[in-house]
């Protein structure tokens, strides 16, 4: 064969191999996309059902009791667990710094029998990973073995996932706070309860991650899009 000839066998080729190349990697490409959403897909299933959708009185009694500040009712509903005997002590995790029980007191009159005898501050706190931190502390000095926890329905799977991770020998029972707009309408339905269930969502998949790799990254720094509650306002009502 001439190397004319050659030259041109090779170029066709070439032409022959390239677009089907280029069709082979777009489709890995497109399935390796699918299967990303696919899994996100699933994990977001598998997070709703573990998001509960309604209230219900924990299982059992405990030692004590820790809720995380931030959303409505939740300081509320866990000084009434207390008042219940659900637990013979509360620790209330993430109130701001300059708050203190007498900002309870004013958003929570009846609270004052409970707050001089039963329940505990915890200021340092400025995130889940932080409240999970002190909450472990709180109970090793109290001797606890197992834990009421009080937070918001949407909150419950990652703090589920950061308490039982820097507690594994303690027991956690947990009570979930639904607010009034999740009682009110299906979060399917309204733009605000998605976006929020998203946000929460990639939170406990990040939260899972660093668990899965030892806890990397524990540090005690806000999480992104938490706010600090401001100095004027009770602790019922600090972000979370």
């Amino acid at each position: 064969m001439r190397p004319s000839e050659l030259r041109l066998s090779e170029t066709t080729h070439r032409h022959d191999v390239t677009p089907t190349h280029g069709r082979l990697r777009h489709r890995v490409a497109m399935l390796t996309a699918a299967g990303i959403l696919l899994f996100i897909g699933l994990g977001f299933v598998d997070f709703l059902s573990r998001v509960p959708p309604s209230e219900e009185r924990p299982s059992r009694n405990a030692d004590g009791i820790v809720v995380l500040t931030g959303g409505s009712s939740r300081v509320s509903d866990a000084l009434e667990l207390l008042s219940m005997g659900y637990g013979r002590r509360l620790l209330i995790s993430g109130v701001h710094p300059t708050n203190g029980y007498s900002d309870i007191q004013r958003s929570l009159p009846d609270s004052q029998r409970l707050l001089a005898c039963c329940v505990d501050l915890d200021r340092s706190a400025v995130n889940t990973r932080s409240n999970a931190t002190e909450t472990r502390r709180w109970a090793m000095e109290r001797g606890f073995h197992s834990l009421i926890v009080v937070t918001s329905n949407y909150h419950m799977p990652r703090a589920i996932v950061e308490l039982s991770h820097s507690m594994p020998d303690i027991e956690l029972v947990p009570f979930a706070v639904v607010g009034e707009k999740w009682r009110e309408e299906p979060w399917w339905t309204s733009g605000a309860a998605l976006r929020l269930l998203l946000s929460e969502y990639a939170k406990y998949l990040f939260a899972q991650t660093r668990v899965a790799f030892g806890g990397v990254g524990q540090g005690g720094m806000p999480e992104i899009g938490t706010q600090a509650p401001s100095p004027s306002k009770p602790a019922t009502v600090s972000a979370n």
